[in-house]
């Protein structure tokens, strides 16, 4: 399985199988919270099959979806590095089957191979870089540019967005923006015939408008 994650793209077989040796396959139900942000971190989370959701919360419980992860992708890699609690919580969209990759194990490849430190600055560059983007299309974009920009960072290559099936609610938490609102400008989307809702999953018919 780790050689189909990214992060442990270019890392030599043995090493891989001294990780595997370490990892503890898991499965869990839908909903369920994997971790949670300001615990303390033991280990690195690899999705093996399913969906889930990283997610902030404020005191009075308002939300703010992250992003969501899937087949081959990983979190968890922070609070390896420097030691400090969670940055985020995570929870399954889906029933999913997690590895987990103890920090010793990590720490351990990374004094010993030390291009996976490339690979994993490399990786953690990509991710500021998203975070960047988040954080503009937030402070510069309508609600209707967020939305439009989430739709498409959600879709896959045949623009279909599966996730299994994302709510206009799920879509507001990631936007910072009302249920209602998404919901209007969803409709519109849909007599535009901009996308169209089909049995779980939603598709992206032509180029979404710039501007609304």
């Amino acid at each position: 399985m780790l050689e189909n994650v990214r992060l442990f793209a270019d890392v030599p077989t043995e090493y891989l199988l001294q990780l595997e040796k370490l990892s503890i396959p898991r499965r869990f139900p839908k909903n369920t919270v994997l971790v949670t942000e300001g615990d303390e971190s033991t280990h690195l989370y690899i999705i093996r099959k399913g969906t889930a959701s990283a997610f902030l919360t404020n005191e009075d419980g308002r939300q703010v979806n992250l992003n969501y992860m899937q087949e081959g992708e990983y979190f968890g890699e922070l609070s390896l590095l420097d030691g400090q609690p969670r940055s985020a919580s995570v929870m399954t969209v889906t029933d999913c089957e997690i590895i987990l990759v103890p920090r010793t194990g990590v720490i351990e490849l990374l004094s010993k191979h030390p291009e996976f430190a490339m690979v994993l600055i490399t990786e953690l560059t990509r991710r500021v870089r998203d975070l960047t983007d988040s954080v503009k299309d937030m402070a510069l974009l309508d609600v209707y540019g967020r939305v439009s920009n989430a739709l498409e960072k959600l879709s896959d290559e045949n623009k279909r967005i599966h996730n299994p099936k994302v709510t206009h609610q799920d879509i507001a938490n990631m936007v910072g923006s009302s249920r209602e609102m998404v919901s209007r400008i969803m409709k519109q989307l849909l007599i535009g015939e901009y996308i169209e809702q089909c049995p779980g999953y939603i598709e992206i018919k032509k180029q979404l408008p710039r501007y609304w």
